[in-house]
């Protein structure tokens, strides 16, 4: 009775809420463009609106890193779900403290994604004791929806070494736990503030940061350490090598498929020949620590099988490592993949929700060829889409997990994912699509309110300003290796202009130069897409679509023209342009991506001009006159289908 009384007395004074003041623990760090200065990870989530009554959650995973903790030294504790919940995470020792009570070692009521949602608290030095971490819901009471009990050993136990006739062995299942703590992991991984640009040398510089990184030393092997084998991969590499990561350090099942490039006229596809990581490699090293026969498989095994055919294979085609998802917020999370149709590959890594300033944003990660890795917004000037079937199935997709049959793993086929209630998220979606219904669907799910078209506006100027600033990186990296008096980049034919490798791909930006070229173009035909769909914006009163439209053509030319940027001439002096005056250089940008050329020429300065007089260099006649056969690839924005 007097338990009911309580109860009802809660439930009258739920609209009264006492919040203690709690310390929040930073769990990452943000890069800025050639940096990686620690800050607190971002908050991404959209506000929490308390429910009216305590609703019982279930699916909470709570993921301790590392595998076994050792007494002295920290560990982290990771609680994931798909639920929204006011939630308090909170790590405490079971020993008593001075005052009889429990000693509170951590606390983090800072939120972050979603879905899945996650919170993070760190025991910077634990002692030889249990800890009980506790994901507590504040606005009931400080019920626990989730529990574990963590004991940090008192000595390092030895990493276990896998049999001799696989790369490492297969203890633990994929589930939707482990999915919600992969996404969680990607985005912790590469997190920044929303206005930065952060770029890395390689892959192995963020995994090796172990602020950022959940799975630091996992094994307990020093598998992170400065000495730890060479981690870099490049675009189509870069979700494989993720994923083999993770997989490598839970001791899940990965496998990477051997697939073609496909033909003018046919897709990719891929063979039933799986390397698992059950399978010895041929790099294998009994003589080796399982990291470096880890980071052998990588450099070679996997670097070698994933390439840009991996990702293109056919939406309809189950015989792949990936499936296609639909377009929606929950199923967009970090770690799903985006596939270009001409081969370049992205992993999601970030979401930030519409809010009353702008579209919702999606950021997501690559790899270049010389092996940096940087964070992109998506937007139409960075992600390409195309219908054409014979380019194969672009657009989001995730990996297939993998089980075991028998005395093999398997990839798991369409009807397994479709039926499992761990996974259930494959749709067809995305083939049923044009480029165009692709791009408006997107749009629909960054923005499902309508915006101010404005705004929008001035959104797109800032993302294409970023990839004009990423393209003068690239050219001065160029610029660089032409001052070191090196013989010229030879010059590749047909669609090895774009995918090729050795010096040309290193400093030319054929495939950078076309998508600058796509972005210009969505930037000056933005009042075209404001009349085509009205809907989707706020229209100030009294005024139609059309008005609209002439009103946003003078705002891109003001935006346009008091945005600057400068690049490196040949002298090393930088020379300064609006967005307006590269806009102005769009039929020069055709034929820019030589690295044999000076930086002035790749940035289309004109002949006789003040700004191209430092340049000294040009490629030869024969490279010149290839460029201007290949023009029309660059001019109609397309390119030519792999052989």
């Amino acid at each position: 009775m007097i338990m009911q009384s309580a109860a009802a007395l809660f439930r009258l004074a739920l609209g009264v809420a006492v919040v203690a003041t709690l310390a929040a623990v930073v769990v990452g760090t943000g890069a800025s463009d050639a940096s990686t200065k620690a800050m607190p990870m971002t908050v991404t989530s959209a506000p929490f609106s308390a429910p009216s009554r305590c609703v019982p959650t279930s699916n909470v995973h709570l993921f301790v890193s590392p595998e076994v903790p050792v007494a002295g030294s920290s560990f982290r504790v990771l609680a994931v779900t798909d639920k929204p919940l006011d939630a308090e995470l909170v790590v405490e020792s079971t020993s008593a403290s001075s005052d009889g009570g429990s000693d509170t070692s951590a606390r983090s009521n800072l939120r972050h994604g979603g879905p899945p949602y996650f919170w993070i608290a760190e025991i910077p030095s634990s002692r030889e004791a249990s800890y009980t971490a506790r994901l507590v819901r504040r606005q009931c009471r400080g019920e626990s929806v989730a529990s574990r009990t963590v004991t940090p050993s008192p000595s390092q136990e030895r990493a276990p070494t896998p049999a001799n006739h696989e790369l490492w062995p297969t203890t633990t299942a994929w589930s939707h736990d482990l999915e919600n703590v992969y996404s969680a992991w990607i985005e912790t991984l590469f997190d920044a503030p929303e206005e930065s640009m952060p770029t890395w040398p390689a892959l192995q510089d963020v995994l090796r940061d172990r602020k950022r990184n959940l799975l630091f030393d996992y094994l307990g092997a020093g598998e992170d350490s400065v000495d730890a084998p060479d981690i870099r991969p490049d675009c189509a590499d870069l979700p494989y090598f993720l994923r083999a990561y993770f997989s490598f350090k839970l001791r899940l099942p990965f496998g990477v498929s051997e697939c073609g490039r496909g033909t003018a006229n046919t897709p990719p596809k891929c063979t039933t020949n799986i390397e698992t990581n059950e399978q010895r490699p041929p790099t294998y090293d009994p003589k080796a620590t399982a990291s470096q026969n880890f980071g052998a498989f990588l450099r070679v095994t996997l670097a070698t099988r994933a390439h840009s055919g991996s990702a293109r294979i056919a939406l309809d085609d189950e015989n792949s490592d990936y499936y296609p998802v639909a377009l929606t917020w929950e199923s967009l999370r970090p770690g799903t993949i985006y596939a270009d149709p001409y081969g370049h590959v992205f992993v999601l890594a970030k979401r930030l929700p519409q809010n009353a300033k702008r579209a919702g944003v999606l950021f997501a990660v690559d790899a270049q060829p010389d092996g940096t890795v940087a964070r992109k917004r998506f937007w139409r000037g960075n992600f390409l889409y195309s219908d054409n079937p014979a380019l194969g199935g672009p657009g989001w997709k995730r990996f297939r997990p993998l089980s075991r049959m028998g005395n093999k793993l398997v990839r798991w086929g369409d009807d397994a994912i479709r039926t499992n209630a761990d996974y259930g998220d494959l749709s067809g979606q995305q083939a049923r699509l044009s480029t165009v219904g692709f791009f408006d669907a997107m749009d629909d799910v960054l923005a499902p309110r309508p915006l101010d078209p404005e705004r929008e506006a001035v959104e797109i100027v800032g993302a294409l300003e970023e990839q004009v600033r990423t393209r003068v990186d690239s050219v001065d990296s160029g610029r660089q290796w032409l001052a070191t008096g090196p013989a010229p980049a030879v010059m590749p034919s047909l669609e090895d202009l774009f995918e090729t490798t050795g010096t040309w791909e290193d400093y030319s930006t054929p495939s950078r130069d076309l998508r600058l070229l796509v972005a210009m173009d969505f930037v000056t035909g933005f009042p075209d897409e404001v009349e085509r769909r009205p809907q989707r914006f706020t229209m100030p009163a009294g005024k139609s679509a059309t008005d609209v439209k002439s009103e946003l053509g003078a705002l891109l030319e003001r935006e346009l023209s008091s945005r600057t940027i400068s690049y490196p001439r040949t002298d090393g002096s930088r020379f300064p342009l609006s967005l307006a005056a590269v806009l102005g250089r769009k039929v020069d940008l055709e034929v820019a991506y030589n690295p044999n050329d000076c930086a002035e020429f790749r940035w289309g300065a004109p002949p006789g001009s003040d700004e191209r007089s430092t340049c000294v260099a040009r490629a030869s006649s024969a490279q010149q006159q290839r460029m201007d056969q290949l023009r029309i690839w660059f001019h109609e924005r397309r390119r030519p289908p792999r052989r």
